[in-house]
């Protein structure tokens, strides 16, 4: 944990460099000193199947999801959100400076009874 989900509406796909926003994000969360490398990762999902207010073609979407794991205060996860949703919206600026699109971000907090992973990696990153 954390987990970074991207849901973006295919008519963005030309325009967004996932990579560099993914790296933003990876790099807070570890500078933090809350989450560990090693469990971190997101991922982008492109929908084919949307439709945005009253479906015209050049609208558009995106929505994060950050899902981390239980345990941390409330002034942790304010500070975290609202960083979160600032690189978001600012990796989205070239964009919403442009075309009409949504942008949407939540944090959610995991139950620590009904969370469930495995993880091989974290050990890699605690030899250095």
């Amino acid at each position: 944990m954390p987990h970074f989900i991207l849901e973006y509406s295919s008519n963005l796909d030309e325009k967004l460099a996932f990579q560099d926003l993914f790296k933003s994000l990876h790099d807070y969360m570890v500078s933090t000193g809350a989450f560990p490398l090693g469990g971190i990762r997101s991922r982008a999902i492109r929908c084919e199947d949307y439709r945005v207010a009253d479906g015209r073609d050049e609208f558009a979407f995106i929505n994060l999801n950050l899902k981390i794991g239980p345990g941390r205060d409330m002034a942790l996860k304010q500070t975290v959100a609202d960083e979160v949703f600032k690189r978001f919206c600012d990796w989205m600026e070239p964009i919403t400076r442009t075309d009409y699109c949504q942008i949407s971000f939540e944090m959610t907090e995991l139950d620590p009874v009904l969370k469930f992973n495995k993880n091989n990696i974290h050990a890699l990153f605690k030899l250095k």
